[in-house]
């Protein structure tokens, strides 16, 4: 066994029989002072509470049982694991949002090697996107499904980044409109129209595409302007079929389905057409998660997915290290108390804390959460 010094004045100690409770107890040579070893678990008990929440395991099948594992990592609850901006240059990001509740959405952004950042908000809009993106240096290219307020928000905290809209998502929201199967013939063209996109890789093919969806733009135009009365109002006869063509015509008009296409861009290596990287490499695994460990509060799934993203992040710093620099539900309260003159929970708590800065904490407007 290592020797024992003292903490008081460092000298060395020795055997002092033990304590009521049966530990050793260790007496300085030179101070005289009495002390007892602790040891500090806490790394075995991150270790232990993350290979739980990472597992399909349940509480009763760790060690000790389920309520001596709950005792264990009650503290980790406590917690809000958040991301360490590294300054780290990436050519490619994906973006994208994994809803945990009705009003509760985590924003995630992620490169080809790991999770770079992780945001919580009460809905996708441009204030909540820009706070997840604003720690991190602007890449080449960003890729991304859409999300309400994205646009805004790469505007105005990454203007020189360019944006790739994912293919597949495009075609999906077309396919929500028309179906698989289609029972008019401008909706069954719309439909393979849309579905071609994910199998396009020149620029050749890209504006053979856009020529043939403006020419069924055309070509339906007086069809798409039918309109029927229903309750004694003029509605349009194919309002469905309108939605579908304006979701399309939105990005060929923003030049964003055919970014990965881009010359210049694609010199240094080929770029992404779609958000696969995030959708299955980040958000089905998080949904494992979420789906293992059903039945947990709001709050703890939140903080579910953001201690996966931790354990993804790549962070190198010690358990001691990483929970020492995260602020707990204390820390969130505290200033909470500090800087809103009006709590939303009867004990003075916040509903709910992702980060421990004044914006989140307090609103500047009347209304209860950022609208664009």
């Amino acid at each position: 066994m290592k020797a024992v010094y003292c903490p008081y004045c460092g000298g060395r100690t020795k055997r002092n029989g033990r304590t009521s409770s049966g530990s050793q107890r260790w007496r300085c040579t030179a101070c005289g002072a009495s002390t007892t070893l602790r040891y500090d678990d806490t790394a075995a008990r991150l270790e232990e509470f993350l290979g739980w929440l990472l597992s399909k395991d349940s509480q009763a099948t760790m060690p000790g049982g389920g309520r001596s594992f709950r005792r264990r990592t009650a503290e980790f609850w406590e917690v809000w694991p958040m991301p360490v901006p590294d300054g780290e240059l990436h050519r490619v990001l994906y973006v994208d949002g994994i809803w945990v509740a009705r009003d509760l959405v985590v924003l995630i952004c992620c490169s080809g090697e790991r999770v770079v950042s992780w945001y919580m908000a009460r809905s996708e809009n441009s204030r909540a996107w820009s706070a997840l993106m604003a720690p991190i240096p602007a890449p080449e290219v960003v890729v991304t499904d859409g999300g309400s307020g994205f646009a805004k928000a790469v505007r105005e905290t990454w203007p020189r980044t360019r944006v790739q809209r994912c293919t597949f998502h495009a075609f999906s929201q077309v396919k929500r409109y028309t179906t698989t199967r289609p029972k008019l013939q401008a909706g069954r063209e719309l439909y393979l129209i849309a579905r071609d996109l994910m199998g396009i890789e020149t620029l050749h093919q890209a504006e053979l595409w856009v020529e043939r969806y403006l020419d069924w733009c055309g070509f339906w135009a007086d069809f798409l302007e039918d309109r029927t009365v229903v309750d004694g109002r003029r509605v349009y006869t194919h309002e469905r079929l309108r939605r579908a063509r304006s979701s399309l015509s939105s990005l060929v008009s923003a030049g964003t389905l055919f970014t990965y296409l881009d010359p210049a861009l694609a010199k240094a290596g080929p770029l992404p057409s779609t958000n696969n990287m995030i959708e299955g490499g980040v958000n089905s695994q998080l949904r494992a998660v979420l789906r293992n460990h059903r039945g947990l509060t709001s709050v703890k799934r939140v903080k579910a997915v953001f201690w996966w993203c931790h354990a993804h992040s790549g962070d190198a710093r010690t358990a001691r290290e990483k929970l020492a620099a995260m602020p707990t539900d204390a820390d969130i309260d505290f200033l909470f108390s500090v800087y809103s003159a009006s709590p939303s929970r009867e004990d003075g708590g916040p509903e709910w804390g992702d980060r421990a800065v004044w914006e989140d904490l307090h609103h500047r407007d009347p209304y209860p959460f950022w609208l664009d």
